[in-house]
C-alpha cells in the first residue's frame, strides 16, 4: 500500500498531525501536534468548525484524535491555570509551529517574557535587532500558533494598553492577572 497524498496536491505526501481538546478556565482550545512537535493551540469559539483552529499549514493534513501525543501539552495548560510559577510551567516537549525565520526570531523573543510581566511590540522589536519593526512583530505574534506556551498575550501596545489578542482581549486580561497572581477561578467559572 502507498503513502497516502495530498487532495488538493496529488503529488504531495499527506502530513499526519494529531489533534485533542482541551476545557480550559476561559474556553474549548484545540492543540494540534506533528511529528516534530507541538504545532498549535488556539481558542475555539462555540460556533466554529473545530478545523479552523488548526494552523494554516497543517490544514490538508490528515489530523488523528490523539490525546497520548498531546499530553504533555495538556499537562502544562493544567499547570499553567494552576497559576504556577515559571520554573513549575517550563515546556519540556518538542514544539514545531512553522513560520518564517523573521517569526521563529519574535516567537523565540515572546518566550523569553517573564511569567507575569508585559512587553511592548517595540521592545520585542528592539530586543530582536529590528527596532523599526513593532508592526511587524505585531504581525508575527499574531500568527504565532502556539499561544499561550510562546506568550503572545504578554505583549501589550506603547501606551501600556491591551492591544490585538486573537483569542479576544477579555481572554488577554485574565491570562495577564492570572500570572500575576490573581485568584481568577470563581471569575472564570472554575470549581
Amino acid at each position: 500500500m502507498g503513502a497516502r497524498t495530498s487532495r488538493v496536491h496529488p503529488e504531495v505526501p499527506t502530513i499526519l498531525a494529531y489533534h485533542d481538546r482541551y476545557t480550559s478556565p476561559v474556553g474549548e482550545l484545540l492543540l494540534v501536534a506533528t511529528a516534530r512537535g507541538l504545532a498549535g493551540i488556539s481558542f475555539l469559539e462555540e460556533s466554529a468548525d473545530w478545523r479552523t483552529g488548526v494552523p494554516h499549514r497543517l490544514r490538508d493534513a490528515r489530523l488523528d484524535r490523539a490525546p497520548a501525543v498531546l499530553s504533555p501539552a495538556r499537562e502544562w495548560l493544567e499547570r499553567y491555570f494552576a497559576g504556577r510559577r515559571p520554573e513549575g510551567i517550563d515546556y519540556r516537549g518538542a514544539l514545531d509551529p512553522g513560520g518564517t525565520p523573521f517569526d521563529r526570531q519574535v516567537w523565540a523573543a515572546l518566550r523569553m517574557i517573564p511569567y507575569g510581566e508585559t512587553r511592548s511590540y517595540g521592545e520585542i522589536a528592539r530586543a530582536i535587532g529590528s527596532p523599526g519593526a513593532p508592526r511587524a512583530v505585531g504581525m508575527a505574534s499574531h500568527r504565532n500558533p502556539i499561544g499561550m506556551l510562546i506568550p503572545c498575550h504578554r505583549v501589550i501596545g506603547t501606551s501600556g494598553k491591551l492591544v490585538g489578542y486573537g483569542g479576544g482581549l477579555w481572554r488577554k486580561a485574565i491570562l495577564l492577572r492570572l500570572e500575576r497572581g490573581d485568584d481568577l477561578f470563581g471569575q472564570v467559572g472554575v470549581a
